[in-house]
């Protein structure tokens, strides 16, 4: 079929194009074409792929493959920026702005020259829309009423920053490498944005594009999004305007696919090229084949519970602290996370400045009933957990759920996809939410400022941190998590990290558990395939076919 497929596709228009192959997503190919990657990947839990309101794992990577920023991480030395957009960049002597001088001759995808009021319009769109990203821009003091002025071109290749404080410029340019920095062709958004009616939630006319942007493209990455239908595929094809590295192949397809063993098993019979979400005895079953092979990588995300501090049982401190107890990890090391993760218990992952590296919970039931008795919920209580139904996390929520029953506590799973489970836990309406956190930065702030800020803990809280995700009201580690921005002195700052990871680790309400080992399996066709060390790392550019 695919053969019949790739021949259609020289002489169908592209929407034409793009309804087929959505339509031939669920079923098995014959193989995969030669000018085409097909990866087998769990991406229900895209909501939209407009870069200034996407926020989960899977819109990352696609999101990273398609859109340019002004700075970039340097996949060969993580603690350090390059240029991407930006040729290159200067900060005053005072810490508080960032001039940036843009490449020459660039282009988006629709023709359309990249300009400095095109980074703007970014910046602008990004802090007015205020989606859930935007805490990422508004944290240097950038809002709706003064982002003209504190984002703004001032020639056709030159971009400045304004800050409200003198931040470590590292900090602030790791920023500037998240999804939400995207820079968007300002003439083609604008066209498609749509009037709104003011209101008192929202007080422009605009929607700046995104209701466009939700399945459309409006970028300059080396891939261009050609569609996206929810739970089936995603659809990139070659931006012939790109100004890097031209791309090795074509097109890219990500079709949705949930189950490990779905997965594997398309990989040996061809119909993709690469299997994402392996469990470990598929893991296993892949790397033992011939014509098939594994990478791995290291992550940056770690995988958790949380206890919403709503829930009047799950916000006592004996209860948090007896949570911790009832989660069997050594099992769980051995057995769901291996080869895919190691048991991690601290909010920073390895390999971040200031990580600890201290593991100091082990299933200890008798001492979980000492606690819960001492919060008079001697006989437990019963709970709900909102999981995404895919591995790992429906495994350790299973697991979860045993070890909490031999302490009292009957705990209902409640499965959902990942839209779904998503949509609840930001609207703080769950009881516990488990899931992972991927870092949006190299910076060790991407990850202490979602666990210890709280800025305000209403409904109406804009910086829809993790903490205030569950109501964790906790001001005095929100300043101190402000004052490491400032801490010029690596070492000092480090301290401070390590200090915020002793805090959250014996008060939280996380249970974290591991941290990712990012697996994926292949066919040995493949040529440059590389798992990048975060989520929006992952290029599939470089890769080829023999």
């Amino acid at each position: 079929m695919i053969k019949s497929l790739n021949k259609s596709m020289r002489i169908l228009s592209t929407s034409a194009a793009l309804s087929l192959m959505m339509l031939s997503a669920p079923h098995a190919f014959a193989a995969t074409p030669a000018d085409t990657l097909v990866e087998g990947f769990a991406i229900d839990d895209i909501i939209t792929l407009d870069p200034g309101e996407a926020f989960e794992l899977s819109a990352a990577e696609v999101t990273g493959n398609t859109y340019s920023k002004l700075v970039s991480i340097d996949l060969n030395d993580t603690s350090k920026v390059i240029g991407d957009l930006a040729e290159s960049w200067t900060t005053s002597e005072d810490g508080l702005t960032y001039t940036f001088k843009l490449k020459s001759g660039l282009k988006f995808a629709s023709g359309n020259p990249i300009t400095a009021d095109d980074v703007a319009f970014s910046f602008e769109r990004a802090i007015k829309l205020d989606k859930s990203p935007a805490f990422l821009l508004t944290q240097f003091g950038l809002n709706g009423d003064n982002v003209a002025e504190t984002a703004k071109a001032t020639d056709a290749n030159t971009f400045v920053l304004t800050v409200d404080k003198p931040y470590a410029p590292s900090f602030v340019l790791n920023v500037l490498t998240a999804t939400v920095a995207a820079v968007v062709d300002k003439k083609l958004v604008t066209e498609k944005a749509k009037p709104v009616t003011p209101s008192a939630d929202y007080k422009y006319d605009t929607d700046f594009g995104n209701a466009f942007l939700k399945t459309g493209y409006a970028g300059s990455g080396p891939y261009k999004i050609l569609g996206w239908k929810a739970n089936e595929a995603v659809i990139l094809e070659e931006n012939p305007n790109y100004y890097g590295e031209k791309p090795k192949l074509k097109r890219v397809v990500y079709r949705h696919m949930k189950e490990s063993s779905g997965q594997r098993l398309a990989l040996e019979n061809g119909d993709i090229d690469v299997a994402r979400n392996l469990e470990p005895g598929d893991m296993e079953a892949v790397s033992k084949k011939d014509g098939l092979a594994i990478t791995s990588a290291p992550k940056g995300t770690v995988y958790y519970f949380s206890l919403n501090q709503k829930n009047e049982n799950l916000k006592k401190p004996e209860v948090i602290e007896a949570f911790k107890y009832l989660v069997d990890y050594d099992a769980i090391g051995e057995t769901i996370i291996k080869g895919i993760g190691e048991v991690h218990q601290t909010f920073l992952p390895k390999g971040q400045l200031g990580a600890l590296d201290e593991n100091p919970y082990k299933l200890d039931v008798a001492k979980a009933k000492e606690l819960l008795a001492k919060a008079g919920l001697k006989d437990g209580f019963t709970v709900t957990m909102d999981v995404r139904n895919t591995q790992p996390v429906t495994g350790i929520a299973e697991s979860v759920q045993q070890t909490l029953a031999q302490a009292g506590i009957k705990l209902e799973i409640i499965p959902g996809d990942g839209k779904q489970t998503l949509t609840k836990y930001r609207a703080r309406t769950h009881d516990i939410y488990i899931g992972q956190w991927g870092s949006d930065y190299f910076d060790p702030n991407s990850n202490a400022e979602t666990f210890t800020i709280n800025y305000d803990n209403s409904e109406e809280g804009k910086n829809k941190t993790l903490a205030w995700r569950n109501a964790w009201d906790v001001p005095e580690l929100t300043k101190e998590t402000q004052s490491a921005l400032l801490e010029k002195d690596s070492a000092k700052r480090a301290a401070i990290y390590q200090n915020l990871q002793k805090e959250v680790l014996e008060k939280g309400p996380f249970v974290i558990i591991f941290q990712q080992t990012e697996v994926a399996g292949y066919s040995a066709k493949l040529k440059g395939l590389k798992l990048g060390p975060s989520f929006d790392t992952n290029f599939v550019s470089p890769i080829s076919k023999e």
